[in-house]
């Protein structure tokens, strides 16, 4: 065993001669620990937050989704389809068409966005899986029907007993303005929907859609074969980048492919930013926590300072006794290191398996404990900070405090 290493390990268990420099050496490594196991815990709920999200957004979302750069609407033409079919690594798309629209019902009135879908939606989303009543229908007994978004329906106070249809207002996109103004309702298509269904996916999608069909969307909308995206659900996830990459070779310019971080880089954006500012300000805290390995060599040096005289009668030279005193130093990182991971990982897998830190009250929410995911990466992101602070922790104090109080009095 290497020297140094071993006589800073039997420093670190042995007892002192001052009981203070046991007490500081536990607070050092008790408060490495709990900087650590934080840090592991709060990366863990953001990665459970992150995928809680992802998942939610994946069944509203497809995996890539095409739209045009040049125009709210385009045709869906050979040459494009020809792409699709040839891809190997597309399972299944979907034409969507969207605008925004008037809604009635019953006296209530609102603006939603009026989505248009096709039979094979549910091949590339899984929207039915996100009932929370009633049941999914785009046609029942030769009659379109739609799905609300749970904002919508609330808002609305829909029933969904076939009794009142919704009536979908959108302006005309080819009636002629003329002045008088008695004649403005001519300007405007109206359509009857019955609502089949409700969905609840995510408070941004549950205000906002309204489901109908694709044909529905068309006819209120004067449109012939006009779709608003291409929605695309891939065999292999993993295979997005190198999917996108090579539709967009191939479509060229025209048209803008999408995937689901594209589709919300802003939200993305700010929980990763969030995720790593509380990062930041944890490490902070651990670095302020290290100052108690600096003050816990320091004293350690100076309740030590027979040994250095004894080491340095034995041929000891000055290396020697530095890296006695730096390994202490890193042995106290390393412990709490340790202790902290272990300490944090025990946390995230209690709170992963019974959920015992709950969000809110029953039912607020979609789920009823804090989401948690444990990922090696912050793991070894940790441990690797950790230890990098306390290499500085470690430095400080051997660098100056030994040539103060040992090394000069030669």
């Amino acid at each position: 065993m290497n020297l140094s290493l071993y006589i800073a390990r039997r420093y670190l268990l042995s007892k002192k001669s001052r009981n203070a420099i046991n007490i500081i050496s536990g607070i050092s490594v008790a408060g490495v620990a709990v900087g650590t196991a934080a840090l592991i815990v709060i990366l863990s709920v953001f990665n459970g937050f992150d995928g809680l999200i992802k998942t939610l957004f994946t069944s509203f979302d497809p995996d890539l989704k095409i739209t045009s750069v040049q125009s709210k609407t385009f045709v869906a033409d050979d040459k494009l389809l020809s792409v699709l079919r040839t891809d190997k690594a597309i399972a299944a798309w979907s034409f969507s068409l969207e605008e925004n629209a008037l809604l009635e019902y019953d006296g209530q009135q609102m603006i939603a966005t009026m989505k248009g879908i096709d039979e094979n939606y549910l091949k590339v989303t899984g929207l039915d899986s996100m009932l929370v009543s009633g049941e999914y229908y785009l046609k029942y007994n030769d009659i379109p029907t739609a799905v609300a978004g749970r904002g919508v329906s609330y808002k609305l106070n829909l029933d969904l007993d076939f009794l009142v249809p919704v009536k979908v207002h959108i302006p005309s996109r080819k009636a002629e303005i003329r002045g008088n103004f008695q004649d403005a309702v001519n300007l405007i298509n109206t359509r009857n929907i019955y609502t089949s269904g409700v969905f609840a996916v995510q408070q941004e999608y549950d205000n906002k859609y309204y489901i109908v069909p694709l044909s529905f969307a068309r006819e209120v909308l004067e449109y012939d074969n006009d779709i608003s995206a291409i929605e695309i659900k891939l065999k292999d996830p993993k295979q997005t980048a190198v999917v996108k990459e090579r539709l967009t070779s191939q479509l060229g310019n025209t048209f803008a492919i999408a995937d689901r971080n594209d589709q919300h880089r802003f939200l993305y954006q700010v929980m990763q930013s969030e995720k790593w500012v509380i990062f930041l300000i944890l490490l902070f805290i651990l670095i302020i926590a290290s100052f108690n390995v600096i003050a816990s060599l320091t004293m350690l040096i100076i309740d030590k300072k027979k040994d250095i005289n004894t080491l340095r009668s034995l041929g000891a030279n000055d290396s020697l006794i530095r890296n006695i005193f730096f390994a202490e130093g890193m042995l106290i990182s390393l412990v709490g290191a340790i202790t902290g991971l272990l300490l944090g990982g025990l946390i995230c897998w209690v709170q992963q398996e019974f959920g015992i830190i709950k969000l809110g009250s029953e039912g607020s929410f979609i789920i009823s404990a804090y989401p948690v995911l444990i990922n090696p990466y912050d793991f070894a992101l940790v441990f690797g900070t950790v230890l990098f602070i306390g290499f500085l922790a470690a430095w400080y104090p051997v660098r100056y405090i030994t040539r103060r109080f040992a090394i000069s009095d030669y």
